[in-house]
């Protein structure tokens, strides 16, 4: 028996302090699991390693600010004097198309979109302790001190958004928060709301 495809798409909210491991989990997880990986675009410069299209759309700040006036984000914001966002028209057909769609954002770019699609799942991804947070910036050896300190401050900010969101996932080990990850939305999929496309016409309902 042919299984029904499913109406909508999941859009799924992942946040975390810069240094978490967010990439390297993401990377494990669309490889275990099918959904669409929305890549965001910044006015940042890459990092080494980091390809254009594959890990963000890279663009200009002026390229971005049209963006903006246009309308064509689902959410933006500015962290470390840079600019991220999401296009909206990309995340619409994937979710339309009832393909399950993950955005790596900032805490202010999920507050709106958590104020423009509310049946979203909102997963913040924290360290096992805040020194871990410190070696992990440190060890990537790409930001200055200073920078370090700025990123280490906005992460004690957005620690205080935890509670806005509906899950916390500890990155101990890569598999480890994969595993938890992949528990919230195999329970998200089973939601009845999420189901229901499943035996309409079948039941009275």
């Amino acid at each position: 028996m042919t299984q029904k495809k499913k109406a909508k798409g999941q859009l799924v909210v992942l946040s975390g302090p810069s240094g978490v491991g967010k990439s390297t989990v993401i990377a494990e997880l669309l490889s275990e699991r099918t959904m669409h990986f929305s890549v965001s675009y910044t006015t940042r410069k890459p990092r080494v390693g980091e390809q254009d299209g594959v890990n963000y759309n890279f663009v200009s700040r002026q390229e971005f600010e049209g963006m903006i006036a246009r309308g064509e984000l689902l959410e933006y914001a500015e962290y470390v004097d840079n600019y991220y966002g999401t296009s909206l028209k990309v995340i619409q057909d994937k979710l339309d198309a009832g393909v399950d769609v993950l955005l790596d954002i900032e805490v202010k770019g999920a507050a709106k979109v958590r104020k423009s699609c509310p049946d979203a799942l909102f997963i913040f991804m924290i360290p096992p302790s805040f020194e871990e947070l410190s070696r992990r910036l440190h060890a990537r050896n790409t930001d200055n001190e200073d920078v370090i300190t700025g990123r280490l401050e906005k992460a004690r900010l957005e620690y205080k958004e935890i509670p806005n969101y509906d899950y916390l996932v500890i990155n101990d080990k890569v598999a480890n928060a994969v595993g938890e990850i992949e528990s919230i939305l195999t329970a998200a999929e089973c939601r009845f709301t999420n189901r229901k496309y499943m035996i309409e016409g079948d039941y009275a309902l």
